[in-house]
């Protein structure tokens, strides 16, 4: 039975995911700062009150796993702040770098330790993080917080890729969710996991690092 990590993972896409995988008989650790009652209704594990861009937090839950060994790691939580050039909050930009690209380094660094020759390692990133997909402009904090986990997942698959674990960084699709406030032109999380797991499930060595769309198609950088 696979152990999977999954952050963000109280609604939406994580919950989805959550909801998948333990469905097929998965071991699920789902991790956030305050549990939906969904989540709660599943029974997968939870580790609650994680805040990912507090080092003690992420100790924590470092500790807490207790040398358990992970299978699949699901970099998932992500926060999108809608902006303008002439709305721009660095503040808020700022929060998004650290909620969308340092704290999924950050954790994944923490948790080397817990990870293995066939380990697999995903990055949920956003098309908007693709510089040359970008034809509409704006949204700055979440499309460079975007380029910055792209980044982070390519280099990711270099340094890991010694060590047996494989990297994919995925872009689900528009979904409907809370995050794009349940936009009617979006799929729902539902189709994007099945998406996403034939990713996830497929992923190997040779094909670590690459920049997917959940469909399968390869995005440009």
């Amino acid at each position: 039975m696979a152990l999977c990590v999954i952050t963000g993972a109280n609604r939406g896409i994580g919950l989805e995911l959550c909801r998948r995988l333990q469905a097929r008989g998965d071991d699920v650790l789902a991790v956030c700062r305050t549990p939906s009652p969904d989540l709660e209704a599943l029974g997968v594990g939870i580790e609650a009150g994680i805040e990912l861009t507090d080092e003690a937090c992420i100790t924590s839950l470092r500790d807490r796993l207790d040398g358990q060994a992970i299978d699949l790691l699901i970099h998932n939580a992500g926060i999108l702040e809608s902006d303008t050039l002439e709305t721009l909050d660095f503040a808020t930009i700022r929060r998004q770098f650290e909620v969308n690209a340092l704290a999924p380094l950050r954790l994944t660094q923490a948790l080397l330790g817990h990870l293995h020759a066939g380990s697999r390692l995903i990055l949920m990133t956003s098309r908007m993080g693709s510089i040359g997909d970008n034809g509409s402009g704006g949204s700055y904090g979440y499309r460079m917080s975007k380029v910055a986990l792209c980044m982070a997942g390519k280099s990711l698959a270099i340094d890991l890729r010694p060590r047996g674990i494989a990297v994919a960084i995925l872009h689900p699709g528009l979904v409907s969710t809370g995050m794009t406030g349940f936009t009617p032109s979006g799929i729902s999380p539902a189709e994007a996991v099945t998406g996403l797991l034939a990713r996830i499930d497929g992923l190997t060595l040779e094909e670590s690092g690459t920049f997917w769309h959940a469909n399968g198609k390869v995005l440009p950088w």
